[in-house]
Order: structure tokens, then C-alpha cells, then sequence
């Protein structure tokens, strides 16, 4: 079975086969593939949750036995006039399984990518074929309702978290996405508790190894206040001892006061001589270290900007591991290249040392992020989705730093 069934199916989807469909609709390749990236998520959770149901996953494998040989002809079936029958019998292939829940889906998908709900159904009736075929590669070509539904069940976490982040939204009320939603939420939980689990298990630990050990016999405390008294002794004849030794009083009245400022004379010197110097350079250390330009214009922080912007970049790309992580992750993207270009203006008003400031800020990050840059880029499928937002931030991330 594949560990991600969404990205298998994604997979299938090439960009040739994008822009056939692209053309077939009318529409740019790019809004097509904004509407690909909900339409197959959403299609597998409603036929997950079909699945679920008494009878459901009979239905689920029925059709796709039907649709087990499409994938070796879809090129052929995605040109030549033949997106019109293609389109035709998805549809009512999909009404025949979700019912009414088709409509409710085409029609989240049209808002989600802006599309007029004929364009929405055709494009789902392309799609549901391509992705019930998927479904019987998976199960061996020869899909029987227990396959069908052990292969979904396992699928559900990654369907959701497939889905665009806003698109769940749409379908809010329908049902169709309650069962990988619900497996979601309870993956999660599972994790909670055992996260908790673990923290409760290292606290009671810590509590053992910091808590001394109960005395084993009371007389410990006898001797410890034996002791006590004992030293209360000691201290009280040793603390009076001078006072019932006085000094010779005839002595001390018949020597002279002068020879006194003699024994007294000599601290000064010692105070003198005492070498107070070390602690002064303290203060040129302080005054050295040169304080950080403020990145302030106006009311723009734009050194905070740039980080928060930066930090955002990085979860969202180490998010990225197949071509479905980056449908999921292009608004993200998306919405940190805008964040980076409405700071233009307040740029463009920085001093020049404030932007050494901003270029030494942005320039020690630049291999790291370079570095990831390419290596999402190289996964199959990232690039037709991704690169374009990825260019025009490594393009402005390079303006920065220079």
C-alpha cells in the first residue's frame, strides 16, 4: 500500500497531463492545479468516510474495479476530444457514490479556487476516475471491500492534512470530511495524552530523585539536637572567654594614647597601596561594544519583520516532502513573499548603515535557506507548484542581504 495516497495520486497528475486538463477547461494551469490540490483530498476523504459506512466500501471497490485500467490510458483519454466523455462519466460515477454530497463538493472547490461550479464538476469528473483508479493500484489491481477499506482507513491522517488550509471551511456541514477530521483529531489526542503521560511519569521521577529518603529511626533527630546543644555550649564559653579575660586596666591607663596612632597609622598605607585600578577598564569594555542600529521607520520594525518573515520561511519549508506538503504549504509561502514585498517602501527610507544592519541580519541565513530552496525544489512535482512564489523570495531575499 502507499504511505501517502494522496501524493501517489498527485504523483499521477504530471504537468503535461495539467495542462491538458488546463485546456480542456480553459483555464490557466496554475488556478487548475489550486483546484487540484483541494479536489483530490476532498474526493478521497468522501470516499473514505463511504468507505466507513454499512455497504460503503463494497460500492468504493466496485467502482474502482471499474476504473482499474485508466491510469495506462489517461494520456490518451486527457486529449484528443476525449476530456468531454471523461468529464461525463466521473460525474456521474461520483454522484452515483457521494449522492448529494457531489454537488457540495464541486461547489467548495470552485469557491476555493474561483471557478463557476460547470467548470468545478467537469474538473472532479476528470479527477474522480484518475483517483479511484489510484485506489486500485494500491490495493493490487484487484481491489475487494476489505482492501478498499483498510487502505483508506490508514490513509485518513494524511488526507487531512492534505487538505488547503480554509477549504475544510467550505465543506463545513456536509459530513464529507468528519471521518478523516475525526481520525485526525484522535491521532492527536493519543499524542497529547502519551505527550502528557511521559511528562507525568519524568515529574514523578525528578520528585524520587530530589526527595531525600525518610530517616529510619527517630533518634537521629535526639542526636542532631544533642549536637545543637552541644555547639550552643561551646560557642557561648568561647564567645564570652574575652570578656572575662580583660586586658590589664593599668596598662591600658598608663600607657600612653600616641603610641596608638602608630597602630592605627599603618591601614592607611595598606589602603593606599591596595590596587583598586583593575576595576576601571570596565567602562571602556561597555562604551566599546557598539550598540544596534534601530530598523524602526515610522512604525514599521523592519528588522522584525524580515525575522518573523524568515522563521515563518523555514516551517514552512521543512513542511515540504512530496507535492501534496507543497499545495499545502504555497499559501504559507505565498503570504511571506507579500509580507517581504510591502516592506519595499520602508526599505527603500533605511540609512545606509541601517541597511549594512539589515544585510547583516538576512546574509548569514542566505546558505541555509539556499540550501533548502534547492532541495525542495528537487522533490518530484514541488517545482510546478512551488518554484515560482520560491524565486521571487530567494529574489528578494538577495536584494536584503546585499
Amino acid at each position: 500500500m502507499a504511505s501517502n495516497l494522496v501524493s501517489f495520486v498527485m504523483q499521477i497528475l504530471t504537468p503535461d497531463m495539467i495542462g491538458r486538463i488546463s485546456t480542456a477547461l480553459g483555464l490557466d494551469s496554475s488556478k487548475v492545479q489550486q483546484a487540484i490540490g483541494a479536489a483530490v483530498p476532498g474526493l478521497l476523504a468522501g470516499l473514505a468516510g463511504l468507505a466507513s459506512q454499512p455497504g460503503g466500501a463494497q460500492k468504493v471497490a466496485e467502482a474502482a474495479q471499474q476504473q482499474s485500467g485508466i491510469l495506462e490510458n489517461l494520456s490518451n483519454m486527457l486529449s484528443g476530444g476525449g476530456q468531454s466523455p471523461l468529464a461525463d462519466n466521473g460525474s456521474q460515477l461520483l454522484s452515483s457514490l457521494l449522492g448529494g454530497n457531489s454537488g457540495a463538493l464541486a461547489n467548495a472547490v470552485g469557491r476555493f479556487a474561483g471557478l463557476g461550479q460547470g467548470t468545478s464538476n467537469s474538473l472532479l469528473g476528470m479527477l474522480t476516475p484518475l483517483v479511484l483508479g489510484g485506489i486500485a493500484k494500491q490495493v493490487g489491481g484487484n481491489p475487494d471491500p476489505k482492501g478498499v477499506a483498510s487502505l483508506l482507513e490508514s490513509q485518513k491522517g494524511s488526507i487531512a492534512a492534505a487538505l488547503p488550509a480554509g477549504f475544510g471551511d467550505l465543506l463545513s456541514g456536509t459530513g464529507l470530511l468528519d471521518s478523516v477530521t475525526g481520525a485526525a483529531q484522535a491521532t492527536t489526542a493519543a499524542a497529547g495524552q502519551a505527550a502528557r503521560t511521559a511528562a507525568s511519569t519524568a515529574t514523578a521521577a525528578t520528585q524520587r530523585a530530589v526527595t531525600p529518603p525518610a530517616p529510619a529511626s527517630r533518634n537521629w533527630l535526639y542526636w542532631i539536637i544533642a549536637a545543637l546543644a552541644l555547639a550552643v555550649i561551646l560557642y557561648s564559653l568561647y564567645g564570652r572567654q574575652p570578656a572575662e579575660t580583660p586586658e590589664p586596666t593599668q596598662e591600658t591607663q598608663t600607657t600612653p594614647t600616641t603610641p596608638a596612632e602608630p597602630e592605627t597609622a599603618p591601614a592607611a598605607p595598606e589602603t593606599a597601596t591596595t590596587p583598586a585600578a583593575p576595576e576601571t577598564p570596565a567602562a571602556p569594555e561597555t562604551a566599546a561594544t557598539p550598540a544596534m542600529p534601530s530598523l524602526m521607520v515610522g512604525d514599521i520594525d523592519v528588522g522584525k519583520q524580515v525575522t518573523d518573515g524568515l522563521n515563518s520561511l523555514q516551517q514552512a519549508m521543512t513542511g515540504i516532502t512530496d507535492a501534496a506538503s507543497a499545495q499545502t504549504a504555497l499559501p504559507k509561502l505565498q503570504e511571506v513573499q507579500g509580507q517581504l514585498d510591502g516592506l519595499d517602501t520602508a526599505v527603500g527610507q533605511l540609512s545606509e548603515e541601517q541597511r549594512k544592519t539589515l544585510a547583516a541580519l538576512v546574509s548569514p541565513m542566505m546558505p541555509t535557506l539556499n540550501g533548502l530552496f534547492d532541495k525542495v525544489l528537487a522533490i518530484p512535482g514541488v517545482s510546478d507548484i512551488a518554484k515560482p512564489t520560491i524565486d521571487a523570495i530567494r529574489a528578494k531575499l538577495a536584494t536584503l542581504s546585499a
